[in-house]
This record gives structure tokens, sequence and C-alpha cells, in this order.
């Protein structure tokens, strides 16, 4: 089944905060199906892009389009999924009600959840192996169970674009691996996935595709192309001076 009408199209965005430009000439599309790393040093723009992209910042310069409307439109569609950061989680909640939290864009006037309201959740829960821990709250989960509860979350929304901020950050290596084979399943049925991205070395093991961020477009294109580009290793490793011995 292609998902290829399900297309992300970006062209001449650009960002200031003031004066201080943080992203400039940003030029890329994306469908369904995918799944895109974002590259690039500290301060290269990386989190400007997917705060654009979640509607959490207002667009100053250019297009960014989802499906040939505005994005602005579709924002029940488009899932942010914010860093796991275990020290800021000590609020009270349980799992079951962090992903129940995604079925509220599509709530009606009345705010009341309903049948299907109950069942996108429960069925979220199920798809991410989340029912023996759904009772639990989530500040006592690990941080692969927290990403887990996120992804669970971007499901019962219904989302096709799912945003992740540095996702595999903090994570052991069994929780990397779980989270990797996540994301390749939810491309395969159907979603877009958009991520931060630091550890160079296993881009092109999860990722299909790149983009290489310096405050300017650096880089587009198939993850495996993208990595073996001159300019890409100049930028990437001149912040990762180790890179290059590990990616041999």
């Amino acid at each position: 089944m292609s998902h290829e009408h399900h297309q992300l199209n970006l062209s001449g965005v650009a960002y200031h905060y003031g004066v201080k430009e943080a992203l400039r000439g940003v030029d890329f599309s994306a469908h369904c199906g995918q799944r895109l790393a974002l590259l690039g040093p500290n301060g290269a723009g990386k989190s400007t892009l997917i705060r654009l992209l979640a509607g959490l910042l207002k667009q100053q310069t250019g297009t960014i389009q989802w499906r040939e409307n505005s994005i602005t439109k579709a924002r029940r569609e488009i899932a942010y999924l914010p860093q796991v950061d275990r020290h800021q989680r000590h609020f009270p909640i349980r799992v079951r009600d962090v992903v129940a939290m995604g079925r509220f864009p599509h709530l009606g006037n009345l705010k009341r959840f309903g049948k299907v309201d109950h069942a996108k959740t429960e069925e979220a829960i199920a798809t991410m192996n989340l029912g023996n821990i759904a009772n639990r709250q989530i500040d006592q989960l690990s941080g692969g169970q927290q990403q887990r509860t996120f992804i669970a979350r971007a499901l019962a929304q219904e989302a096709h674009v799912l945003l992740l901020d540095e996702p595999f950050n903090g994570l052991d290596i069994e929780s990397r691996c779980h989270l990797s084979d996540s994301l390749i399943d939810l491309t395969n049925s159907g979603h877009l996935i958009i991520a931060s991205h630091h550890q160079l070395e296993s881009v092109t093991q999860i990722f299909t595709h790149a983009l290489v961020l310096d405050q300017k477009q650096v880089a587009f294109g198939k993850a495996t192309e993208v990595m073996e580009s001159d300019a890409v290793k100049q930028t990437l490793h001149s912040c990762h001076p180790h890179a290059h011995d590990r990616a041999l």
C-alpha cells in the first residue's frame, strides 16, 4: 500500500528568535512510510524545526504543508513526543491516562469519552505492549517504557506524523533496540517518523532518510547517501570528533 499521498512539504522555511537566526532555507518533502533523522550540531535548528512542525512555534517564513494544506489545519494528524526526562515526571498520572490524552483532539464540545475513545485508548495500549503496566504511574517507569507510553498516546490520537525529540537519549541498549523496532513497525503501518538524533553510527540502521541542518539545510536524502556526503561529514564530525572512528 502506498502512503505517498500523505506528504509533508517544506519550502523556504526560516525562523528567527528576535534578531537571532535559528533556521533558514529548509526545503524538503517526506511522506508516510519514511523514518527521517534530523542531524546537526547543537544549536543547528533541529528543535526549532520540530517545534514548527508541532505547532509550538508560529510559522514566520516559507510554507509547511501536510497533504497539500497548511499544516495548521492538520493538528490532529501530527503528534509531538517530548523528550523523556525522568527527573521532570514526578506528577502522579497513570500510563492509561497519558494514552487517553491522545483522544482529546477528537472529543466533541462536551469533552466526554465515548466507546470509540475507550476502544482507541485500549488498542494503543495493546499495540505498544503496555497492558501489564497500564495502571502504573508514569514516573515509576523506565525511560523505554515512558517512550512507549508517549508513542501509544500518539496512536490513540490517530496521528500520521510522529515528531520525536532525541528519542534514543538516555536509553539502555535493550530499550534502544525495542524503540528502533517500534519505529520500523510504525512506518510499516503507514506513519511518518521525524526524529532529532545524534548517535551518528546508528543513523542508517534506524532511519530511511536524513536531513542535516547547520542553521541552514546542508543535505537531505536517503540516509545512506546523506551520510556518505563530504559536506555532511564535515558538518557532523566537527561536533563529533570521534564519530568517524566509530563509524568505520
